[in-house]
């Protein structure tokens, strides 16, 4: 019934192509309607008050680090950046994988989704998203972006996601490191994933094919967030989780291009996807009003949030099941979001970091070689308590601030990303959303207010010509003034009461990066080795 009621949303290019068979019944690129329908009666979500769905994701709450993997297939060996972060399974221990995985299949309800990453035409990449669940479609739906009825008769996928959380691998027959898996096969552009029921695996797993695949065709992959000015100024931020990336680039007075993930070439600054998957923990309507609107809204998913049972009345303050819950919605749920997630050569490059040290400076201008430099580290701090044993602020080193997505070696992006600045000469900011006034636990959190006034007065080219200190400990230049933030909050070692304590701290986590960037030895040019800390 559901096929022949939506005959114009079946693909000529049919499961069999992907080694499915004899399956149950197939749901093809249901609409969001359709959608709630089949989650609600199948019980795997609840309905929300103002509509949106409320999911849980059992014992994966987040990414599972550790459990994927990619295929080491015969594909150019340099190609892949192999390692802990890339680690490598066989070619056999995948196809049985799959076997046994489309066998689990053929006696469940399937649900596609054919739509596209790359909102650039000339860079797009039509994908496949076939999963157990319907609220998995919906995110598919909402994350990916959405092809046209025509478009749909004549998709035919470049990469195919399955995602099935109810089949579970046997390390010890499969290779895995555990029941969870997500294996990204290059050679045959297909990734299974298994044993999670986290959305934001499939999300992530395309993400990484992307930043394979166009880094080739000259196209600088980025995890960042994007948006564009009143004067067609287009900004990036990048940043690490909770460092503000979502929140900083979510600006009613700027157009939002997307979230997390875009692509910079020739032509510009382009979203890979359609929609935004928000971190909502404590979110906030005052400081952050137009993610807020978005959990109030129909096609939201908002997962492991908390929800009263008989009022469904959410509480986003609530970390019951996990510090790390999220929204998922249509990119069109941002009242100032662009349709088109496309954008000119950015003016502004924000590098977002919560220095839980209490060091860096709010806001620093970089050089050329600065920006490779602190883009190859992608520090961010960790603070006290968020894990067991941890009494102190700990450092987050992701290289390209997006190090578990990364196929290829860091270096790869790095030396697009300095052509890139060299050609459009845009200006590097490195922000501390972090602590002044002394470390977690001593000082206090980068009050928003200040942040985002630096934020704007960069955007905005009010800080070009301002002149600047240079920091003795990591050679950041330091403006002298900003609009609207007090002139001693811009030198971090004014704000503590001990200015020698100041230089311990600081010079620890100059070892700290100094040690990080090790890695990099003899790769980089003696210029950005010598723009880090000295």
């Amino acid at each position: 019934m559901e096929q022949k009621e939506c005959a114009w949303q079946q693909s000529r290019y049919g499961l069999e192509n992907h080694g499915l068979t004899n399956l149950n019944e197939v749901f093809w690129n249901l609409p969001t309607p359709r959608l709630y329908e089949k989650i609600l009666t199948r019980g795997e979500g609840r309905l929300s008050h103002l509509g949106p769905i409320t999911v849980r994701t059992g014992h994966h709450t987040g990414r599972s680090a550790n459990d994927k993997f990619v295929v080491q297939e015969k594909i150019p060996q340099e190609d892949i950046w192999w390692g802990a972060v890339n680690p490598p399974i066989s070619p056999e221990h995948f196809d049985q994988l799959h076997k046994r995985m489309v066998m689990h299949l053929q006696t469940q309800d399937l649900y596609v989704q054919d739509c596209f990453a790359g909102a650039d035409a000339d860079f797009r990449l039509p994908v496949r998203i076939i999963t157990q669940y319907a609220w998995h479609s919906l995110f598919a739906r909402n994350m990916f972006i959405q092809a046209t009825p025509t478009e749909l008769a004549e998709h035919i996928p470049e990469f195919t996601v399955i995602n099935a959380p109810r089949f579970h691998a046997s390390p010890s027959l499969d290779g895995t490191n555990s029941e969870t898996f997500i294996i990204i096969n290059l050679k045959k552009k297909l990734i299974l994933i298994g044993g999670t029921s986290y959305a934001g695996e499939t999300k992530k797993s395309i993400f990484t094919v992307m930043n394979y695949l166009m880094p080739k065709k000259g196209v600088l992959p980025m995890h960042c967030s994007a948006n564009i000015g009143k004067d067609d100024d287009t900004a990036l931020f990048f940043g690490l989780s909770g460092t503000g990336k979502t929140t900083l680039s979510a600006d009613a007075s700027r157009i939002l291009i997307g979230d997390d993930e875009h692509g910079w070439s020739d032509n510009g600054v382009f979203n890979f996807e359609g929609g935004c998957y928000a971190k909502l923990i404590k979110l906030s309507p005052e400081a952050e009003p137009e993610i807020y609107s978005t959990t109030r809204k129909f096609g939201t998913i908002l997962e492991n949030v908390a929800l009263d049972a008989c009022t469904r009345m959410i509480d986003l303050d609530d970390d019951t099941f996990t510090e790390n819950t999220r929204g998922s919605y249509h990119i069109s749920s941002i009242p100032n979001a662009s349709r088109e997630g496309l954008g000119g050569h950015p003016r502004a490059i924000i590098f977002l970091s919560a220095d839980a040290f209490g060091v860096l400076p709010p806001i620093s201008k970089l050089t050329r070689e600065q920006a490779m430099y602190h883009f190859l580290s992608g520090y961010t701090a960790r603070v006290a308590g968020t894990e067991r044993g941890v009494t102190e602020p700990s450092p987050v080193f992701s290289a390209c601030y997006g190090a578990p997505f990364m196929p290829l070696h860091p270096m790869r992006y790095a030396e697009l990303l300095g052509k890139k600045l060299e050609k459009h000469g845009s200006h590097v900011w490195l922000i501390n959303t972090g602590w002044t006034g002394g470390p977690y636990g001593v000082g206090e959190r980068m009050p928003i207010n200040h942040t985002r006034a630096m934020v704007n007065a960069a955007l905005d080219g009010k800080l070009d010509n301002v002149p600047t200190e240079q920091d003795r400990f990591f050679g950041l230049h330091i403006p002298l003034q900003c609009p609207e933030v007090p002139a001693k909050v811009l030198n971090p070692r004014n704000t503590w009461a001990n200015p020698e304590e100041y230089d311990k701290q600081a010079g620890k986590l100059a070892e700290m990066f100094a040690g990080n960037f090790k890695q990099f030895a003899g790769q980089t040019s003696s210029e950005i080795n010598n723009a880090g800390p000295s």
